[in-house]
């Protein structure tokens, strides 16, 4: 018997034993069982975007905020955070590769609307950062706000609800205005550096990691105005619930071990605690890993080899980092932010 069946028969069992049901038709066959079996995690990224989503020159790999958060599903699944295969996608292809199959789970910097939710036939997991869109001009061109901007030359990227988000900000104005569309971040930044456009716009956090990686960044300054909401986190198809509850609470997983104040460097402390909370976290005590079709200890792995939440996000976007990005909004609750996971037990 296969890793896949016995998973499957566990988890009848444990619904059965628990609620008295079976699984629904179908959730035997959950991705996940698909996943478990080929051995490696398949995640659509970004390969343009520093600290998000970026190949590191030197190295060659792929690194940022987005994709520790795909080695984090791969520690949980397997115990092994390399375990995964980035799928570096543009805007226009990322849900089409997700629709096929090319991917398991799309994150890369992908916003949560309602349309995305229902017609295009995505799932949208927990937030992971709270971002909001933003517009950079060229300080010699003496831009304070959007009020200044009628007339103006904007690049974009195309298929983005960034698209969908300018026009309507222009046209509500009653501005006169030029769109210049690209499929890559890259792109857009290099059209705007050649003075193309006029104004580069993208979520505030992507247009601070284009400015980072210009040769002289303090030509160009981010403008103050917010022109929407951009929830970003890990998408992936509707209809799986096994699936979307084990992406789901290993990113609930790596926030709840920051409230724990557990990090990869003091995890073996917290092993021997005996706060009955941090126990069940841990996998210490109870089942709830079994419950997710893995491993007790799954989150153990998270930690010990990505980090929590303030480790991931200080490594890629924090103080120390050309980014130097503000947690802000992407707080902890309990110091004032919006990240809120729900109980682990």
């Amino acid at each position: 018997m296969n890793r896949r069946s016995i998973l499957t028969i566990v988890v009848a069992s444990l619904l059965v034993a628990l609620f008295g049901i079976a699984p629904a038709s179908g959730q035997e066959e959950s991705l996940l069982y698909t996943v478990l079996d080929r051995g490696t995690l398949i995640c659509g990224v970004n390969s343009t975007v520093p600290g998000f989503g970026y190949i590191d020159a030197d190295t060659g790999e792929v690194t940022g905020f987005d994709t520790d958060f795909c080695r984090a599903i791969a520690a949980a699944l397997f115990g092994d955070s390399t375990a995964v295969e980035f799928r570096p996608l543009t805007a226009q292809e990322r849900f089409t590769a997700l629709q096929t199959g090319e991917v398991d789970v799309l994150i890369r910097n992908t916003t949560w609307t309602l349309t995305r939710d229902t017609d295009v036939g995505m799932d949208f997991g927990p937030t992971t950062f709270y971002d909001g869109q933003g517009l950079m001009v060229r300080v010699a061109d003496g831009f304070q706000s959007i009020e200044d901007l009628n007339g103006a030359s904007i690049c974009v990227l195309a298929g983005t609800t960034t698209e969908l988000n300018i026009t309507d900000a222009m046209e509500s104005r009653g501005f006169e205005y030029e769109l210049i569309t690209f499929e890559q971040s890259a792109d857009t930044m290099g059209a705007f550096v050649e003075e193309r456009c006029d104004v580069l716009t993208s979520d505030r956090s992507q247009l601070a990691a284009l400015r980072s990686n210009a040769d002289n960044p303090a030509l160009y300054t981010i403008l103050p105005d917010v022109l929407s909401k951009e929830p970003l986190g890990p998408v992936y198809l509707q209809g799986d619930p096994i699936w979307a509850d084990v992406v789901n609470w290993v990113t609930f997983g790596v926030m709840q071990a920051e409230e724990f104040g557990i990090t990869s460097e003091n995890i073996d402390e917290f092993l021997e605690s005996d706060n009955p909370a941090i126990r069940r976290f841990l996998g210490l005590e109870g089942d709830l890993g079994s419950l997710l079709g893995l491993s007790n200890d799954f989150m153990v792995n998270v930690i010990r080899q990505v980090g929590n939440y303030a480790e991931i996000y200080d490594r890629n976007l924090g103080p120390d980092t050309p980014l130097a990005i503000d947690r802000g909004l992407n707080e902890l609750w309990t110091n004032g932010g919006l990240l809120y996971p729900p109980a682990w037990r």
